[in-house]
C-alpha cells in the first residue's frame, strides 16, 4: 500500500485591487450577475463571468426553481452561454461570487463538482488552462491557475 496527497496550489489575495486590473474586472462582472440571480428559495446570489480569448464577457447567474433539480448553477449558465454565442473560441478565466440577503459572504465560494466537472471540459476544448477566481461578496480571493487545482483525479473524455 502507499499513501498519497493532493496538494491544491493556489493564490490568495486580500482585495480585489491587488488582483491584475483584468481579473479585476471580471469579478466585478461576476458581483453584477449575482445582484441579478433568481434565487427566491435559498436567498444565495451566484454570479459568473467568462472571459474568452477573444475579449468577450459573458455572464451567468443561479436560477431557481420551485422543483429544485430543475434549477442550474450560476457557472454552468456562463460557460454554457458562452459556448453556444461564441463556439469555438477558447475560455481564458472564469469569476464566481456569491451574495445573500440574510447573511454576509465575506469568504470565497467555490464552485459545486458539477460545474468543476464543466470547467473539466471546458478547459480541455480550449486547449490551456482556465484562470478560475472566487470570491464571497466581500473578502479575499482565491485564483486557480487551472481546473485541476479545483478538482483532482479529473474524468476525461479519453477514459471513453
Amino acid at each position: 500500500m502507499k499513501k498519497e496527497r493532493f496538494i491544491c496550489p493556489y493564490t490568495v489575495y486580500d482585495h480585489l485591487e491587488e488582483l491584475d486590473p483584468s481579473d479585476a474586472e471580471l469579478l466585478r462582472f461576476a458581483h453584477d450577475a449575482a445582484r441579478n440571480a433568481y434565487a427566491p428559495y435559498s436567498k444565495f446570489n451566484v454570479g459568473a463571468a467568462v472571459r474568452l480569448a477573444n475579449g468577450a464577457v459573458v455572464l451567468g447567474n443561479n436560477i431557481e426553481n420551485a422543483a429544485y433539480p430543475s434549477g442550474l448553477c450560476a457557472e454552468r449558465v456562463a460557460m454554457f452561454a458562452a459556448m453556444a454565442q461564441y463556439p469555438g473560441v477558447p475560455f481564458e478565466a472564469l469569476a464566481v461570487t456569491a451574495w445573500s440577503a440574510t447573511k454576509a459572504i465575506d469568504e470565497p465560494v467555490a464552485p459545486c463538482g458539477a460545474c468543476r466537472q464543466v470547467m473539466v471540459e471546458v478547459e480541455q476544448v480550449s486547449q490551456r488552462p482556465l484562470r478560475v477566481l472566487c470570491q464571497g461578496d466581500t473578502g479575499p480571493v482565491m485564483v486557480f491557475d487551472g481546473v485541476e487545482s479545483l478538482m483532482p483525479f479529473i474524468f476525461l473524455d479519453k477514459f471513453l
